[in-house]
């Protein structure tokens, strides 16, 4: 693969890997933005990063023997939707489950999320617009890909999703052309990217080339030999071979949250915590904290967040008087259905989809 004609990457990134750059913001700065700013967005690529001109951009979309090319003035003609969504990597907090056990992937810790602005068609429209309908014989999917770049582990990128995900009227599926009201930008997968709100990044194809109409899902590697939970059992890719079919791909993650920051004041006791907290398949409704391991919660307060599908960042204030053997503060999400963060997360070989309490010393 040739790295040569990568774009600048932001110097205000911890690189994680080099070829593929990927790479993610400390997440102390990450929550001093409500909108992640495009500089603090992590990095997580399987190939190289290519620059292409939006004016000559196409994409092909495949349905049956039907097959339609796009420009991207195609899709501006469409209506125009904006939405707020936070993009996640699987593999977010990864280090921390590797504490646990040794796991496969690039070494994460919580700061591969970005809260971002993102603009672009709905992809229902965008199919309506080629005879596509939610009634499509035969057809229960929706594949992306990218041959738009080499790749590590097939000969292009590709995921996909149902397509009754598609043609949802809540799910907000969209194929993006702006992020944060700017063009988007080619690191983030422009000039264009599927975005699917609630789901994991690697179902948001960056560089879209290609869309099919299937009855079956993506056959591509990361959408079925990689990303998925297996059992604790499974301890190395060769025991995994046989079982990734039998296992679901990922989709939502779980409900988690991170303390970013904690800065305490020997001379009056208090004990100040700042953090974000992600969603599931329900929104974030709260986040507690505790400073004796989860004996007592204290409610944080949300500071921030936006719509269904954004992120909520969240702070404290305590007092905490006396000596303490551990000074540790941890944090624990709640969303609208009841459902808590839970203590611990079970090990997987690949190291995706951790989500234990959020903590830090202090």
């Amino acid at each position: 693969m040739d790295f040569s004609s990568e774009p600048p990457h932001s110097e205000l990134l911890h690189v994680q890997a080099h070829e593929p750059f990927n790479a993610e913001p400390p997440v102390s700065s990450l929550v001093e933005f409500n909108i992640t700013p495009e500089e603090l967005v992590f990095c997580r690529n399987h190939g190289p990063v290519r620059i292409f001109d939006e004016d000559s951009y196409t994409f092909q979309i495949h349905n049956g023997e039907q097959s339609t090319t796009l420009t991207l003035g195609n899709l501006k003609a469409l209506p125009r939707t904006n939405i707020v969504a936070a993009l996640q990597c699987a593999g977010n907090r990864r280090n921390e489950m590797g504490k646990i056990k040794p796991v496969n992937g690039v070494g994460w810790n919580d700061g591969v999320v970005a809260n971002c602005r993102w603009t672009g068609a709905r992809l229902r429209d965008v199919l309506a617009h080629v005879g596509v309908s939610s009634t499509s014989t035969n057809s229960q999917h929706v594949c992306f890909a990218s041959y738009a770049t080499l790749c590590q582990d097939d000969h292009y990128y590709g995921s996909s999703i149902p397509l009754n995900k598609a043609f949802s009227l809540t799910d907000d599926v969209l194929l993006a052309y702006e992020m944060n009201g700017e063009p988007l930008p080619s690191e983030r997968g422009g000039p264009l990217r599927v975005v699917v709100p609630g789901v994991l990044g690697a179902r948001w194809v960056k560089w879209l080339d290609t869309i099919i109409i299937s009855s079956a899902e993506s056959p591509n590697f990361y959408q079925q030999r990689d990303y998925k939970v297996l059992p604790p059992t499974v301890e190395n890719k060769q025991a995994a071979i046989p079982l990734w079919s039998k296992y679901p791909a990922m989709t939502a993650l779980p409900l988690n949250s991170v303390v970013a920051t904690a800065i305490h004041d020997d001379k009056d006791g208090s004990l100040y915590v700042k953090g974000y907290a992600t969603p599931s398949d329900f929104n974030v409704a709260g986040v507690d904290v505790s400073v004796d391991d989860g004996e007592t919660w204290a409610p944080a307060k949300i500071t921030y967040q936006e719509g269904r599908w954004s992120w909520a960042l969240w702070e404290a204030n305590l007092n905490v008087h006396g000596s303490m053997e551990h000074r540790v503060v941890y944090s624990r999400a709640r969303d609208t259905q009841g459902n808590l963060q839970k203590r611990v997360c079970d090990w997987n070989m690949r190291g995706v989809a951790y989500s234990a309490w959020g903590w830090k010393e202090w």
